[in-house]
């Protein structure tokens, strides 16, 4: 088994166990005692039960508005931003997300688009993507899907057909950034019609110089696979994006 396909399976079994305990480490609501990390295993890094769904969510920047509208249960925390407050959504867009999790941003995305819209969640993880489709059929949205992919293989979505590609906190756990950028670039609209609208993390300094040096169980810490802002940027351009 090669060193990404590893780390895939790791990512894969991690977010899984997140599926199905509705709890996650990724999110500000984490509290790290002596070197505990983000997915880490460690048990010293505990959630803060004190705390909603919602609440959670509103300390990376969501409207508490906008996440009354949408399921409780699509909250898990995993996210580092709000890609959806920065895109300029409008009705009957195409959306597509990007590691759509148990279908937040897909949601959100999905009462701006309204039924003239569509919106894709894309997630390589049964238990996600399980947990998202109910949560769309339990709440009557008939303008979302989910569907299983890799998004550094091949986002299984028709090329120049997407208006807007959004991504929380997902592109940083993938191996091969590049590939998934050119997978971004393929899909959406052309002549400047489409973009992109990503939430990540990028580092000071590069972690993952070697990916056979990387222990799969710390590269779901949403750390190691970071980039710095400089070779992030990078992957975007050798991805076929132009940088205005």
């Amino acid at each position: 088994m090669t060193d990404s396909i590893k780390i895939k399976e790791k990512v894969k079994e991690r977010y899984g166990k997140v599926a199905l305990s509705g709890d996650s480490c990724c999110g500000p609501s984490i509290s790290i005692e002596s070197g505990g990390g983000c997915c880490s295993g460690n048990n010293n890094a505990v959630l803060q039960s004190s705390q909603s769904a919602a609440q959670i969510a509103e300390l990376v920047g969501y409207d508490l508005n906008d996440l009354n509208s949408i399921p409780t249960t699509s909250m898990l925390g995993a996210g580092c931003g709000t890609p959806t407050k920065f895109a300029f959504i409008k009705e009957g867009d195409t959306i597509v997300d990007l590691g759509s999790g148990a279908g937040i941003d897909v949601f959100l995305a999905a009462n701006i688009v309204k039924g003239s819209g569509r919106v894709i969640g894309i997630d390589m993880t049964d238990e996600m993507l399980e947990k998202a489709r109910k949560n769309a059929a339990d709440n009557g949205y008939t303008n979302v899907e989910f569907r299983k992919g890799d998004v550094e293989e091949r986002i299984p979505v028709e090329e120049n057909s997407v208006d807007v590609v959004i991504s929380n906190c997902v592109i940083n756990l993938t191996t091969d950034k590049v590939k998934t950028f050119r997978e971004i670039y393929r899909i959406l609209k052309p002549n400047g019609i489409g973009r992109m609208v990503i939430s990540d993390l990028v580092t000071d300094k590069q972690i993952a110089e070697d990916i056979s040096l990387i222990d799969p169980e710390r590269w779901c810490s949403c750390i190691d696979g970071a980039l710095t802002k400089e070779n992030y940027i990078d992957s975007i351009k050798n991805g076929g994006f132009d940088i205005v």
